[in-house]
């Protein structure tokens, strides 16, 4: 018996396309079979089954496959996996940053006629310890490196002054020291393995997840962090002294620590799946494959490799020099102890003055047997402060900024060769280091009569403080985003990172509103339209205010009958809590747009609950 040839489309993509096909279908090729296509027909009930599983197979097939790409991933978890292949990083939080001065007090000492620091009585503070507000807040901040008061240098300076006068001499002295913190703290959790299992992957559950600290066995066998566990490579600092290297000369103050590349087979790779999961992978090996250190030379190099007729064609990494497919051990039979860091906000940008509190727990003293009164008194002297507010705190990436970070990063290919690049790459600074609210990149302006001979680019940037007001970053983050960037920077590219000026504005409006409805809450609609018109998510270096558009959209409000009149004005004055910078908002107008300055600026509405006020008119 021939097949019949079937006329079948394959363009129907809803309910009501199946359905009708169906039925066209079934006329054409079942006459005489059935004919019945009422609404309540047995017939027509599976018709419409079938065109209901097609509908909803049509729907899941076009969801899947819109899922496959970064500009139109809708589900959390995807838009987190396809960031992580072309290359970014989410951030699910970024922390504030600033400088803390230490104090202690150091008793005097005769030594051969001449009085000086007892320096047995010098306290120790190690990395790692917490300081926070003496009130009492909930922003701990952590120590990074560690402080010995009994060192100086000029990479580490300890400066010292009289503190206490007993007749002529000196009988205690103040020492101080300076380092910078970040708004974190220490978690810790426990895994417990038995046998090795390929790619063993855990999960860390916490919110403002910063970074892991550290990862330990319980053999003391310590756990390294890499990109990928394909990367056996890893960079390790070492203290610049002269143990470490015989021809240092610390006070150079070019190399404060020592790079060096060991391998290790003891590795794992991290990547949040949410805002709120980290996931932690290890490799597939067993303890028993080489565990030893490994110095890339070339006899290194290709070490594995399948075909050993040429490498001319062969690609290498250069955090990687061997080829193996263990992609590092697998714990078995151990313990880990994860050690990760959590923190950060807008919260986290404190005041300054305000971490006075020390928590003592890792203080102590270089010396032993020391007199216990005099050692008491001077480990009750320690204190703290930080003479800036922090900055650099923020809420972690949104979906939407993930997106967009992504598909620049990929453009960039993790070099920076654009303007465009070096801006993605302040804005992606690992949030351990500060975060960057706001960024505007340009090449300066010259004169007439200048010529550039360097290339340089100038970095605007702007930060937030605690209550999320636009801020001028402080130094300390300024310094981490120098040294971020000059890792992928071009060797002919200068960067010159600048403060951004922040010109703050209050929006008076006038509405007619319609005789029907209340003029109140018309007015309130009207206000809360301006304020979301006005967040600062929305606004952008160098951006200009279109005043037709606050028109346009206080004109859609319903119950507004005509917009008679809206005048941005100028607020400035630190005094009053407004930015120093006053601007010409008339002279900056024309054709109804506000124009920034010349300069890279950004419009604020600072205080937006009193900044924005309106006033209904009759007509």
């Amino acid at each position: 018996m021939a097949t019949i040839k079937r006329d079948i489309k394959y363009l129907n993509r809803d309910f009501s396309d199946f359905r009708n096909r169906l039925i066209e279908f079934s006329k054409t090729y079942f006459p005489n079979t059935y004919n019945d296509f009422s609404p309540a027909s047995p017939g027509m009930m599976i018709i419409e089954q079938s065109s209901y599983v097609g509908d909803v197979l049509s729907f899941y097939l076009d969801n899947q496959f819109q899922e496959n790409f970064i500009q139109f991933a809708q589900q959390t978890n995807n838009v987190y996996e396809l960031s992580y292949m072309f290359g970014y990083k989410p951030k699910t939080t970024g922390v504030a940053q600033t400088t803390v001065d230490f104090y202690q007090q150091l008793p005097a000492k005769n030594v051969g006629g001449t009085i000086v620091p007892d320096y047995d009585y010098a306290l120790t503070i190690n990395e790692n310890t917490i300081i926070s507000s003496a009130a009492g807040g909930n922003t701990p901040f952590l120590l990074q490196d560690k402080i010995d008061f009994s060192f100086s240098s000029s990479q580490d300076p300890t400066e010292i002054s009289i503190y206490q006068i007993s007749g002529d001499s000196p009988q205690y002295y103040l020492l101080k020291k300076s380092r910078k913190t970040i708004s974190s703290q220490i978690n810790s959790q426990t895994f417990t393995f038995t046998t090795p299992e390929n790619f063993t992957t855990i999960e860390i559950n916490s919110s403002n997840i910063v970074k892991i600290l550290d990862i330990i066995d319980s053999d003391g066998n310590v756990w390294y962090e890499v990109d990928h566990l394909g990367q056996e490579m890893i960079y390790k600092k070492i203290k610049n002294t002269n143990v470490n290297d015989p021809n240092n000369v610390l006070d150079s103050g070019e190399v404060p620590y020592l790079l060096s590349l060991e391998k290790v087979q003891r590795r794992f790779s991290t990547r949040f799946t949410s805002a709120g999961t980290l996931q932690i992978q290890f490799g597939s090996g067993t303890a028993i494959d080489n565990d030893e250190d490994i110095i890339p030379n070339p006899n290194n190099v290709g070490l594995g490799l399948l075909t050993q007729q040429s490498k001319l064609t062969s690609a290498y990494s250069p955090t990687n020099f061997l080829y193996t497919d263990t992609y590092g051990i697998a714990p078995s039979n151990t313990t880990l102890t994860v050690r990760y860091l959590t923190g950060g906000g807008v919260t986290s940008n404190v005041d300054a003055n305000t971490l006075t509190s020390i928590n003592t727990t890792n203080v102590n003293f270089n010396q032993i047997n020391l007199n216990a009164t005099t050692a008491n008194y001077i480990f009750r002297s320690l204190s703290s402060n930080n003479p800036e507010a922090a900055s650099g705190g923020r809420a972690g990436d949104t979906i939407e900024e993930i997106r967009q970070n992504t598909l620049a990063l990929v453009s960039s290919q993790k070099r920076s060769v654009t303007a465009d690049d070096y801006l993605v790459r302040a804005l992606s600074m690992p949030s351990e280091y500060g975060a960057i609210s706001k960024a505007f990149i340009e090449q300066p302006k010259l004169t007439d009569n200048q010529v550039s001979t360097i290339e340089t680019l100038n970095l605007y940037c702007l930060t937030q403080n605690a209550q999320g007001h636009f801020s001028q970053p402080s130094n300390a983050v300024k310094q981490n985003l120098r040294t971020y960037l000059s890792q992928n920077r071009i060797i002919g590219d200068n960067i010159e990172i600048r403060d951004a000026f922040i010109i703050n504005i209050a929006v008076n409006f006038e509405i007619i509103v319609l005789p029907e409805y209340n003029n109140n809450e018309v007015l309130l609609r009207c206000i809360n339209l301006l304020i979301d018109y006005f967040s600062r998510d929305k606004w952008q270096l160098n951006q200009p205010i279109l005043l037709r558009d606050i028109y346009i959209n206080l004109d859609r409000i319903r119950g507004v009958q005509t917009v008679k009149n809206v005048k941005i004005t100028n607020k400035a004055g630190t005094t009053m809590g407004y930015s120093q910078y006053s601007y010409d908002i008339d002279g900056a107008t024309q054709n109804q747009v506000i124009y920034p300055s010349l300069d890279p600026s950004i419009f604020e509405v600072k205080f937006p609950q009193t900044d924005i006020k309106g006033k209904v008119v009759p007509l």
